[in-house]
């Protein structure tokens, strides 16, 4: 399979199956458009034995045809154009364990704050408000040590609710965890997800001493973000946080750490809050989409997809215009390597949900993962009797891109690995069928992404 698009005036040309991308002339664009069965969104084409069709005869000469021609098979012959499709299920058997290396601790289903678009019921996912206990804590702990087998690495994101209104247990799960490192032969790497409210002197110390990632809450301009995070008592957040993550991030010392955003059908021109953003002085962003199928004022739609799309593309362009100026940032979504990047299995499955990454409430209950907690006929387990519903498991295991019949023929599957299952299933009731609005977003970011990458070396010379 061989995707084809035009970004910029720059003819991009994607082989699917090799991960080969190639930068066309017009003249090898237009004689694959025309002679080869590729992918220009839609398919069309025959086949290059066949005589050139009458629309490139009077354009270009025949001997130029006959060079494009003998390039393109070349490409063919060393296989990074039309390669083989790869085998889905010998994939699946190599690298892939299926043990747990991730977990999503809720160390409080409450908030001290009340978002427009939370998918957590104002942070108790539907469930009263509480926090983990430190027995419950230790205990999910000892559950991933066990759950990870022999794998080394182990990830762990406290998540809320607002985490930080328990962050006396936070300190207890990392130092009980350190001390199982030698034991277990273990290495923790810890990620807090935060508002950025309860972010004094002493707490952001101990975060940014501690935590490997930091991702910290804050939706863009002014009122773009308090028209959606709100305090407890209405107000807009934004000047109560604003101060507290940039101390947060300036303190880091260069560790990771990301500005987490989402964007509504009330800001789609998203693109304005993910530039400022970068103006107040982060260079870490991601600006996501909502999933809000029962908000239909926030929920985005069919007819949104063009502009939205435009707003991907003029952000591209505004990020080559700015890392061309010294003053780039990093963006998400736009960050695609075309060297390397995840290992096949991983691009065939995703981010493992349910089988290798899973969330643990303050209850110890286990789910698939954060945004599957609550929901009905979703909880696996728990930490102190392990999962025992192992026909949910399974059916996560499967959800791979060859099991997904949208995905299957899509040119996007290696980058998107199938999309998320929490948003597939929020929106169309199942992990097997992918939104279809997040779908077309994906695309769309990936083509930019891929432009970004496959011309760096093109604007660095100043060609843009």
């Amino acid at each position: 399979m061989v995707h084809c698009f035009n970004n910029f005036g720059e003819n991009i040309v994607l082989d699917i199956n090799s991960n080969a991308v190639h930068i066309f002339d017009a003249l090898s664009y237009d004689v694959l458009n025309s002679m080869y069965q590729a992918d220009f969104g839609g398919w069309r084409g025959s086949c290059a034995s066949t005589p050139a069709p009458i629309e490139l005869t009077n354009k270009y000469s025949e001997e130029d045809i006959r060079e494009a021609i003998a390039e393109i098979n070349s490409l063919i012959s060393e296989g990074v154009l039309f390669s083989p499709d790869l085998d889905g299920e010998e994939l699946l058997g190599l690298g892939m364990t299926h043990v747990f290396k991730s977990l999503c601790l809720h160390m409080a289903h409450d908030c001290n704050m009340k978002c427009g678009y939370c998918f957590a019921s104002e942070g108790n996912f539907g469930m009263q408000n509480e926090v983990m206990d430190s027995e419950t804590a230790r205990k999910a702990v000892d559950f991933i040590v066990r759950a990870s087998k022999s794998r080394r690495n182990i990830e762990v994101d406290f998540f809320g609710g607002e985490p930080l209104l328990n962050f006396d247990v936070i300190r207890e799960v990392v130092s009980y965890a350190r001390t199982l490192e030698p034991e277990f032969n273990k290495k923790f790497r810890f990620t807090l997800t935060t508002n950025g409210l309860l972010l004094d002197d002493k707490i952001t110390d101990y975060v940014n001493e501690n935590m490997d990632n930091l991702v910290l809450s804050l939706d863009g301009r002014r009122e773009v973000n308090d028209s959606m995070r709100k305090l407890l008592d209405d107000r807009g957040s934004y000047d109560a946080v604003l101060s507290r993550i940039k101390r947060a991030v300036e303190r880091r010392g260069g560790k990771n750490y990301y500005i987490r955003g989402t964007y509504t059908a009330m800001n789609k021109d998203f693109m304005e809050d993910v530039l400022h953003i970068a103006d107040i002085g982060f260079d870490q962003i991601s600006v996501e989409p909502v999933v809000a199928p029962t908000n239909k004022k926030l929920q985005l739609n069919g007819p949104d997809l063009e502009f939205l799309k435009s707003q991907y593309e003029q952000l591209a362009k505004e990020c080559r215009k700015r890392e061309n100026e010294g003053k780039g940032f990093n963006f998400f979504h736009f960050m695609v390597s075309l060297d390397g990047g995840p290992c096949l299995p991983r691009r065939i499955t995703g981010c493992g949900a349910g089988y290798e990454y899973a969330a643990v409430t303050p209850r110890g209950d286990v789910y698939p993962c954060h945004q599957f907690v609550g929901i009905e006929g979703m909880k696996i387990g728990n930490v102190y009797s392990g999962i025992d519903i192992t026909e949910i498991t399974d059916e996560f295991k499967i959800a791979n891109v060859y099991n997904k019949e949208k995905c299957r023929q899509c040119w996007a599957k290696f980058y998107c690995s199938g999309g998320c299952a929490a948003n597939a299933y929020a929106t169309n009731g199942s992990i097997f069928e992918p939104d279809s609005i997040s779908c077309e977003l994906m695309k769309k970011r990936i083509e930019c992404a891929i432009w970004l990458e496959a011309t760096r070396d093109i604007a660095n010379a100043g060609g843009y």
